[in-house]
């Protein structure tokens, strides 16, 4: 069953209500930038380990992770630090010798920095289409799949 109730009491106990308030309304204006990515990423952190974190959650218990997702998570952020402040905020400025650099700052290959920006990219496409009403098109969409062999087991 997991223990989503210390998931939970751990999550209070580490992330600011403030900042979390912050958070929510910045998603739901789908107003997200690489800094907001960054903070995301180090609340995560603060929890603990991506495999004790899992471990508390419902049928993930006995999940192992190969180890890689601490180290990409560790690339992640030495690629955003290795931005500017406006590049973080506006990261369509990030042309071919921005992302040298940056590849440069990391210790990492440009393909990384170009895979991170693809990522960002989708998650805010997403975050778009659930702010303008997305979502619910989206589950019309996938309530109409039912039966249609679009979903194994609907």
């Amino acid at each position: 069953m997991g223990d989503v109730v210390s998931l939970v009491e751990r999550a209070q106990e580490t992330i600011d209500e403030k900042e979390a308030a912050k958070m929510a309304e910045k998603l739901r204006k789908a107003d997200f930038n690489l800094e907001d990515f960054l903070a995301q990423m180090q609340q995560i952190k603060k929890l603990g380990s991506m495999e004790s974190i899992l471990g508390m959650m419902p049928g993930m218990n006995g999940v192992k992770l190969d180890g890689d997702a601490e180290k990409s998570m560790a690339r992640t952020e030495a690629i955003i630090y290795s931005m500017t402040f406006q590049e973080r905020r506006k990261p369509e400025i990030l042309n071919g010798n921005r992302r040298l650099r940056i590849a440069n700052g990391a210790g990492v290959k440009v393909v990384e920095v170009n895979q991170l920006l693809k990522q960002f990219q989708q998650m805010q496409k997403m975050m778009k289409m659930f702010k303008g009403g997305g979502a619910k098109k989206m589950m019309r969409q996938m309530e109409a799949m039912k039966g249609k062999g679009g979903f194994p087991g609907l």
